[in-house]
């Protein structure tokens, strides 16, 4: 595969807009967008909600059920009089994609239909693991999920892969030392290789983002920082629900507001193991942690207590930078830890004719499982659908 890696060209046909090579047009996906988030809306309704007159919303609506994307339901009850407008929802059975998230220590896996439905999630532990022995566990995973749920091979539509790391070029990215042999090659052809089918590469941070958008508070709140603690920290930027790529691919990445020496006490959750672990607390991993975690393991506090300057600084930074309706505590962060560093929190906040500005609610994020992996599963159909 010479030249530069382009996910849209690999779509199968079966997807596309007759005679294009597009899946959607732009009013389709304005109208998918809305079913998304209305979930049983009416025909009716949904002319209201954009600026397309009733016919064009209608044929565009028809053309969408011709092809299978969407589902026209029952009338809507309780409309009042006139013609019943049938409920739309997104039909989950037309398509469905894989999540892979890659972290230092584990390899998260989802599969989501086009309506969001989680079919599926597994996990490969990465440790002394080849990438290439990875990857072979995982294909077997999916391909069990698969065999699981009776998913037709015709209907599976992409790969959205996240990694730990910042964006270089393409699909490349820096990942941490535990992850050296996936660093500064080009991830999109070796996926699609593996599994015959476009793959979408991301930071994990942004996927996890993502995820929050989709699923989690972005249901309620358009604009938001999410904080992604791993091995690593980073994060990703939801602004007006879009995910913020920023000029370089690397908007989110938190851990640049750091210098060599403020490194070392950032919230990256690699030294808290090596904290906890040090104080005689077996900690394998940082899942391990996350599934086992305990406030009161010895040098949790004082590893808390170290942190929180740079926390804080951060979490001003962001307040006065984006000025977010809300910080989400994301990633793999145990929530009872996401709590301590809240309980920390100061705002650098000066009062003008005792009147203050407005900040940012803290918020742990709710998605229990890999919000990676989910926001990587949901990333081709946010792409190339809503």
């Amino acid at each position: 595969m010479a030249g530069v890696y382009v996910p849209e060209a690999l779509i199968a046909p079966r997807f596309l807009r007759l005679h294009e090579t597009t899946v959607v047009s732009s009013n389709e996906r304005k109208l998918l967008q809305l079913i998304w988030r209305n979930p049983g809306i009416s025909r009716s309704e949904i002319t209201g909600h954009t600026d397309l007159t009733q016919q064009s919303v209608h044929r565009i609506l028809d053309h969408l059920a011709e092809r299978d994307v969407i589902l026209l339901g029952s009338a809507k009850p309780g409309l009042g009089r006139g013609q019943p407008s049938p409920m739309l929802n997104l039909n989950g059975a037309h398509a469905y994609a894989c999540g892979i998230s890659v972290n230092t220590d584990i390899i998260g896996i989802c599969l989501i239909d086009l309506a969001g439905k989680i079919l599926g999630e597994r996990e490969v532990p990465l440790r002394e693991l080849t990438m290439h022995h990875a990857l072979h566990l995982v294909k077997q995973q999916v391909e069990e999920l698969q065999r699981q749920n009776n998913l037709a091979e015709d209907n599976f539509f992409g790969i959205g892969f996240a990694i730990a790391g910042y964006h270089v070029d393409g699909t490349r990215h820096n990942a941490p030392l535990p992850l050296h042999e996936w660093s500064m090659i080009e991830l999109g052809p070796i996926i699609t290789e593996l599994f015959d089918r476009p793959a979408w590469v991301i930071n994990g941070g942004k996927s996890g983002a993502i995820a929050e958008s989709m699923f989690g508070i972005g249901r309620f709140i358009r604009h938001f920082a999410y904080l992604s603690f791993n091995y690593g920290f980073g994060g990703g930027v939801i602004i007006d629900g879009e995910l913020l790529q920023g000029g370089n691919g690397n908007a989110g990445e938190f851990s640049g507001l750091y210098d060599e020496i403020e490194t070392d006490s950032r919230p990256a959750l690699q030294y808290l193991i090596d904290r906890v672990n040090g104080n005689g607390i077996d900690v394998p991993s940082i899942h391990y942690m996350r599934r086992h975690f305990d406030r009161n393991w010895p040098g949790v506090s004082e590893w808390v207590d170290e942190v929180t300057p740079a926390y804080i600084r951060l979490v001003n930074a962001i307040r006065a930078t984006l000025d977010p309706q809300a910080i989400v505590f994301g990633g793999q962060i145990p929530p009872a830890l996401a709590s301590m560093l809240i309980e920390r929190t100061k705002i650098f906040d000066r009062p003008r004719y005792g009147v203050h500005r407005g900040g940012p609610k803290l918020i742990v994020s709710e998605i229990a499982s890999d919000a990676a992996a989910m926001g990587a599963a949901i990333m081709p159909f946010r792409r190339m659908f809503y």
